[in-house]
């Protein structure tokens, strides 16, 4: 059965309902896409049973982080999250967002935006149904190994959730998708943008030949030899590697 097929004829576990933590746009472009095709379904009629908050008008779910005057926070759900299954977003590496700490502006770090996560976690924990995040930059991916007498961050971070009570961490294009073996009675699922990327590049570079004589991939270090591997395979280019 294809997949589509599969996911139209599939019952949901929960009503869905969708947070963003620094990614609004992003959340509301998947709200979007997710309304219009629950929508068409119901209208199709191919669901036996249309259980309750199938179909909604938007699955948004109002929540903010706000700062006290010393700077600490605090995660605020602004409605009811009982018994949904709750998909966090969240976007580690947006530095435009800022706070203040004693009158002082303050940048968003990847740290802060976890620790928002967190919070959101523990707004939600006990109510939802399921609790799931969607990180499109892997907290912490980077330091997956460690190498002599080093942290293992993005190992801390991926129990730290888990033991919080996330059911279903989705990322794309891990630094190191092995990483998951810190967690292996999770959910992870590590997606490749390949098709998105090449299609973003090719529209936005309109002069961009492809062809062994304009163009190689370069791979900036060894452990990205895999992706750069692939990308010369499709595009039928030479590459080669940052040593």
């Amino acid at each position: 059965m294809p997949n589509i097929e599969l996911l139209e004829k599939s019952m949901p576990v929960a009503p869905i309902r969708i947070a963003a933590l620094g990614c609004r746009e992003l959340a509301e472009e998947v709200d979007r896409k997710l309304v219009k095709f629950r929508k068409e379904l119901v209208e199709r009629k191919q669901l036996s049973a249309i259980p309750q908050g199938y179909s909604e008008e938007s699955f948004i779910v109002e929540c903010e982080c706000p700062r006290f005057g010393t700077g600490e926070g605090k995660g605020y759900i602004k409605e009811s999250v009982r018994g949904t299954d709750l998909y966090i977003m969240v976007d580690v590496t947006n530095y435009s967002e800022s706070y203040t700490v004693c009158g002082h502006e303050n940048h968003m770090s990847p740290d802060n935006h976890f620790q928002d996560l967190k919070r959101i976690i523990s707004a939600a924990t006990g109510k939802a149904h399921r609790i799931n995040v969607i990180m499109p930059f892997l907290y912490e991916g980077r330091q997956h190994r460690r190498t002599k007498r080093e942290s293992l961050d993005c190992a801390l971070a991926l129990r730290e959730l888990s033991d919080m009570g996330v059911s279903n961490i989705i990322t794309f294009d891990a630094h190191d998708p092995r990483v998951q073996n810190s967690i292996p009675l999770n959910g992870f699922d590590n997606f490749f943008p390949t098709y998105q990327f090449l299609k973003a590049l090719i529209k936005s570079v309109p002069d961009l030949r492809v062809d062994n004589d304009h163009l190689m991939i370069i791979s900036p270090d060894e452990g990205a030899m895999s992706r750069a591997v692939y990308f010369s395979n499709i595009l039928g280019v030479d590459m080669g590697m940052f040593y």
